[in-house]
C-alpha cells in the first residue's frame, strides 16, 4: 500500500485549498443496495439520482479495477457579510448551498488540481488512473464521504464533519492506487430528532434517509405546478432548503470563509421578486448563471417566487402578478400566478374575478385552469 504517498497528498491538498480529505477503499457498497432499492420501490427518489442502482453499489462497474477512493471536502459559508441593499420589492432567498459559484464547477477544479498533483508525486506513472466525480456522478457521496472517515452521516441524511458540520461540500476521485484506509466514523446523533422535528413537510424518515419527493430542496427545483401543501412551507426560498441544517446542534456557530469564489453575491441570492418576474434570459444568465441554483432554468425560480410573494403577503405585487397571467406563455407560471392573486386579496374584487373568469375561458392548460378555479373560489369566499 502506498503510505507515503497518502501522506503526501494529505500535505499537497491542504495547499490546493481542501478542506478535508480521507481515503476508503473500493470496496462495494452492499449495505447500501436494500436502502437503495427500497426508496425506489417507494416512490422516495428525487429522479435527479443517479438510475443504475448497480454503479451506485459497485465501484468495478464504473471503473476498471478500482483500488481505493479519495473523498474530499470543501466548507462553504453560512452568513453574509454584507446584505443586500433596502429596496421597494420584496427579496427571496437561495439556500446556502447555493451561494457562491456553483460547487459543481470548484469541486471540479479542485479535484483536477489533486489529480495533477498526485501524477506528479507518484513519478507520472501512466499506469495510475482516476475518475473524479461530484453529485452527479454514480456513487453516492456521504457513504464515501463517511467510510473515509470524513464525518458521519446524521438523521437528515447529511455528511455532518467535526470541523464544518454539515456545510460542506463533498466529491470523490476513483483511482486504481491502493492507499491506506481511514477510520468511518459512526453517527453521532444520539437521541437527537431535531432535524426531523423541524422539517415541515415531515420528509425526513429518522434513520438517515428521507422522502425526497416531499423534501422542500426537491420541491423548488421540480417544473411543473408545486403541489398546493408545500407551497407556504418554502416561505420566501426559491431555491433550495437549509432548515434541517440550520436546527442541528453540530451546525451551531459554524461559519467558514476560506475560498473567496464561494462567497455570496446578496444581489444574486437574495434578489428581488418582482422584477425576477420577467427577467429576460440573458439577465437570468448574467446574473444567476453561475450558482448551483440555476441549474433548472429560470422557470422554477419565477414559479417559487410568485409562491414568495403569496407567502409574504406581498399585495403591491398583484398588478405585475395580473399582467403575468394575461400575457406569460408558460401555463405554470399563469396557474401559479392565479393562485397567488386568490391568495393576496383581502375582499372580493369584481373587476379582478372578471378578468381571471376571462382568463380562464382563454385558458388551455388542465393544470393552469385548476388553478384560476381556485382563486376564483377563494376570492369569491372573501368578504365583500
Amino acid at each position: 500500500m502506498h503510505a507515503d504517498l497518502k501522506q503526501q497528498i494529505i500535505a499537497a491538498s491542504q495547499t490546493i485549498g481542501i478542506d478535508k480529505i480521507g481515503f476508503t477503499t473500493a470496496a462495494p457498497f452492499t449495505d447500501l443496495k436494500p436502502s437503495l432499492v427500497a426508496q425506489r420501490e417507494k416512490g422516495y427518489n428525487s429522479g435527479f439520482e443517479h438510475q443504475n442502482i448497480d454503479e451506485r453499489v459497485y465501484p468495478d462497474k464504473i471503473f476498471n479495477q478500482p483500488r481505493s477512493i479519495i473523498a474530499i471536502a470543501l466548507a462553504y459559508p453560512t452568513r453574509m457579510h454584507q446584505r443586500a441593499p433596502r429596496s421597494e420589492y420584496k427579496r427571496g432567498y437561495f439556500a446556502r448551498a447555493s451561494w457562491g459559484t456553483d460547487y459543481h464547477t470548484i469541486l471540479r477544479a479542485k479535484m483536477t488540481q489533486l489529480i495533477e498533483k498526485i501524477r506528479q508525486l507518484a513519478g507520472d506513472d501512466a499506469s495510475i488512473a482516476f475518475k473524479p466525480m461530484v453529485d452527479t456522478g454514480e456513487l453516492v457521496d456521504v457513504a464515501v464521504a463517511q467510510r473515509a472517515g470524513l464525518g458521519f452521516i446524521g438523521k437528515n441524511g447529511l455528511l455532518i464533519t467535526k470541523e464544518f458540520g454539515s456545510w460542506v461540500y463533498l466529491g470523490e476521485i476513483i483511482t486504481n492506487i491502493d492507499f491506506p484506509p481511514d477510520t468511518p466514523i459512526p453517527c453521532q446523533c444520539g437521541e437527537c430528532t431535531r432535524c426531523i422535528d423541524f422539517c415541515p413537510p415531515s420528509a425526513l424518515l429518522g434513520d438517515g434517509h428521507l422522502n425526497a419527493q416531499r423534501c422542500l430542496s426537491f420541491q423548488t427545483q421540480t417544473k411543473g405546478m408545486m403541489p398546493a401543501e408545500f407551497r407556504p412551507m418554502i416561505r420566501n426560498v426559491i431555491y433550495g432548503c437549509d432548515i434541517c441544517q440550520l436546527v442541528c446542534p453540530f451546525n451551531k456557530g459554524k461559519d467558514t470563509h476560506f475560498h473567496p469564489d464561494m462567497e455570496p453575491d446578496p444581489e444574486a441570492v437574495s434578489p428581488e421578486l418582482v422584477p425576477l418576474l420577467d427577467i429576460s434570459n440573458k439577465q437570468f444568465k448574467e446574473k444567476f448563471g453561475a450558482l448551483a441554483g440555476a441549474w433548472r432554468g429560470k422557470k422554477p425560480l419565477q414559479r417559487n417566487a410568485i409562491v414568495a410573494l403569496a407567502n409574504m403577503r406581498d399585495r403591491s405585487a398583484v398588478p405585475k402578478l395580473l399582467e403575468v397571467i394575461d400575457k406569460d406563455p408558460r401555463p405554470v407560471i399563469r396557474g401559479t400566478a392565479a393562485w397567488a392573486v386568490g391568495h393576496l386579496l383581502k375582499n372580493q374584487n369584481a373587476e379582478i374575478s372578471a378578468f381571471l373568469t376571462t382568463a380562464l375561458a382563454k385558458e388551455t392548460d388542465t393544470d393552469a385552469q385548476a388553478e384560476f378555479q381556485q382563486a376564483l373560489r377563494a376570492i369569491a369566499a372573501l368578504p365583500a
